[in-house]
């Protein structure tokens, strides 16, 4: 599990290898905080190769969402498996964030 960072041209791109859980949310927080102090602004989180979200990582992406948009940012969600994007529906989380089915969609008008 873990996090990588990368830029391509003016958007960050964090993808999110694995679960996004209670135990690494403060990760996730950390690098897109390190992002937004480096002055990113268009991010994308590309949850491509993540399979599992539960509550306390909910709650980080709600915190994620509410601190980049506060920094004058936006923030898209990628690459959501059908599992992970009924989770969203759900719990109405996709009203807060724009969300593609891949990477390369969500990097398109940004």
């Amino acid at each position: 599990m873990g996090f990588t960072t990368t830029a391509r041209g003016e958007v960050t791109v964090v993808q999110v290898d694995g679960q996004l859980t209670v135990g690494n949310r403060h990760e996730l927080k950390s690098a897109i905080q390190a992002a937004l102090d480096a002055g990113a602004r268009k991010i994308v989180l590309d949850c491509g190769r993540t399979d599992y979200i539960d509550s306390s990582g909910l709650g980080a992406l709600v915190t994620i969402s509410k601190r980049v948009r506060e920094a004058g940012g936006q923030i898209r969600l990628a690459g959501l498996n059908d599992d992970l994007r009924s989770l969203f529906e759900l719990t109405k989380l996709e009203t807060l964030f724009a969300i593609y089915p891949d990477g390369d969609r969500a990097l398109e008008g940004f």
